[in-house]
């Protein structure tokens, strides 16, 4: 059975467009409420969101939906998605909600689940779920109706977690930072997190009205970070997005270091300090072939999942591996969190340049990526097989004038309706040759009337 409402990451669309309406989001509350309480009769769910001013009323909904299965809420307010997964655990709650669409403008909303371990929910919850919107919502007694609970010192009990993370004595004295926080969810928390371990830092992107977030700044926008690194002479800069699972940084030359380069320095580490023993990586799709190869000549494992956080943590548990992570900056740290956490990533890293004295820029020496042209092509129109036939024999076509010289992938994107090209090659003008006569296919086929 196909899921209707649930995708790659939970429900996620414009804001007052159905399924992110009011009512729907009361049943969707109600719907949750009825699955988790089937485990835990006296069941509690914990509930944050970032800094979109949708937020408020999607808050309001999801706590009358679960009030009216009879579930208890705890109100967490502003807080990034890792820092939901961390305080479901801490506060022993059958689940987790996130209020956010992580790196989308603000009129995009969504909402999405954590289990009581603080992993995303399996496919199944998400049926049962499904399975609960179908039907007619009927509330508990009112005795029995759920309660609402604000936790006031839910940043302060994330900002201790993500401390924790390092070893106890560590500090960042001496070393200055720049934090781009995208006017999301981590405002009030990372900077906090990098100046009680003694670090300079200068904040950006920490002053959200609803409707600034990730708008130029944060992950997706490093062109303001860029600047602030080199105006201020910083020995590095970190960007996160507008709910905090994803962070990009930024060396002191300016130059922007993903997600797939911060895998490799952290592989790296973990490889000179025997503590990877047997196990490997995993990255996606996406990744860069320089990352593949570098972790190769070190006779690193690497393995590839479908796009998405949860498929990497899929194949980290098959694997029994703890390193993963995407190109856009989603890093999986098992060590230390059960999802993808940005603050905690980005404190790896300088963990890694204090104890070896090392700049970014050196950490990333051993690895070289291939330039990489990424083109988003916006569906006007629901693309039917005979369009995917001519996509397809156009994807040939370009593998083959690139040999082993590069990498066609060519997908739908699960949270927002684009076809995503990308290509990689040995040049860049290769890359954007090639991505650009893909895209121009897509595009031709998309203008042409089904």
């Amino acid at each position: 059975m196909t899921k209707r409402f649930f995708g790659t990451d939970g429900i996620r669309c414009r804001v007052g467009k159905y399924p992110m309406t009011p009512d729907f989001v009361v049943k969707l509350g109600w719907a949750a409420g009825k699955v988790f309480s089937q485990k835990m009769p006296d069941a509690r769910v914990v509930i944050g969101k970032d800094t979109r001013r949708s937020g408020y009323f999607l808050e309001s909904a999801l706590e009358a939906g679960f009030s009216a299965a009879g579930v208890d809420v705890y109100l967490l307010g502003p807080m990034s998605t890792p820092g939901v997964a961390y305080l479901t655990r801490a506060i022993r709650a059958q689940a987790g909600v996130v209020i956010s669409a992580s790196h989308n403008p603000h009129y995009d909303n969504g909402i999405k689940f954590f289990c009581a371990e603080g992993k995303k929910l399996s496919d199944e919850v998400e049926m049962a779920i499904e399975h609960y919107l179908e039907q007619d919502m009927q509330m508990v007694e009112p005795e029995k109706l759920g309660k609402a609970i604000r936790i006031k010192d839910a940043p302060g009990r994330y900002i201790e977690f993500c401390k924790s993370s390092v070893p106890h004595f560590f500090s960042l004295h001496g070393m200055k930072i720049v934090v781009d926080c995208a006017n999301g969810a981590t405002y009030h928390i990372a900077p906090h997190v990098f100046q009680e371990l003694s670090a300079e830092v200068i904040t950006i992107g920490n002053y959200p009205n609803g409707l600034n977030i990730n708008d130029h700044c944060g992950s997706t926008a490093p062109e303001a970070l860029q600047k602030a690194v080199l105006e201020h002479n910083a020995d590095v800069g970190i960007a996160f997005d507008g709910d905090g699972d994803r962070v990009i940084m930024v060396d002191h030359l300016g130059q922007v270091v993903d997600g797939d380069e911060i895998l490799y320095v952290l592989a790296n580490e973990s490889l000179q300090q025997g503590k990877l023993g047997t196990g490997g990586v995993v990255g996606t799709q996406m990744s860069n072939m320089g990352l593949e190869l570098a972790l190769q000549r070190s006779g690193v494992p690497f393995e590839r999942a479908k796009v998405g956080d949860r498929h990497v943590m899929e194949m980290l548990q098959e694997k029994g591996w703890y390193i993963g992570g995407e190109s856009s900056g989603h890093i999986i740290w098992l060590n230390s969190t059960t999802t993808g956490d940005g603050i905690v990533a980005a404190l790896q890293v300088l963990r890694i340049m204090y104890e070896q004295n090392l700049s970014l820029r050196d950490l990333l020496s051993g690895m070289e990526k291939f330039p990489q042209v990424l083109i988003n092509v916006k569906l006007t129109r629901n693309l039917q097989a005979k369009d995917w036939d001519v996509i397809h024999q156009t994807e040939i076509e370009v593998e083959s004038e690139l040999g082993d010289r590069g990498r066609v992938l060519l997908r739908a994107s699960g949270t927002e309706p684009l076809i995503r090209v990308m290509v990689e090659a040995q040049s860049q003008q290769l890359a954007q040759e090639c991505a650009d006569q893909l895209a121009g296919v897509v595009q031709g086929l998309l203008a042409t009337a089904s």
